[in-house]
């Protein structure tokens, strides 16, 4: 069982900065694939940004050029790094481990229990 938990959100101005930490209870980092999601009241979730076991990333169109996914093996710990926020990218923020399905076919995936950030003046 893998625990993952978030810190970091709050409320920002538009064209603020805010960075998410999620940290893992286990070293998960070479065996799965780390992502953020995001939840926005009336809306369903959706992914904003991915890294790969081997360090490849993605991110959703509304995010890039602004969010930067990245992760510190020595602590566990994966962020993201939110510039330029904008009052759409108010929503839960939720850290996502999804396991590598030929290392680890019949593990679980595991969620955080989420991360308010909220972009209002």
């Amino acid at each position: 069982q893998v625990q993952l938990v978030e810190s970091g959100g709050g409320l920002v101005q538009p064209g603020g900065s805010l960075r998410l930490s999620c940290t893992a209870s286990a070293s998960i980092f070479s065996t799965y694939r780390m992502d953020w999601y995001r939840q926005a009241p009336g809306k369903q979730r959706e992914l904003v940004a991915a890294l790969s076991s081997r360090g490849n990333t993605d991110y959703a169109d509304s995010v890039k050029g602004r969010f930067t996914i990245s992760r510190d093996n020595a602590k566990n710990t994966l962020y993201l790094q939110m510039n330029s926020l904008k009052p759409e990218d108010t929503a839960v923020y939720y850290c996502h481990a999804d396991p590598d399905p030929v290392l680890l076919p019949y593990e679980a995936d595991y969620w955080g229990q989420g991360t308010q950030v909220t972009v209002s003046s």
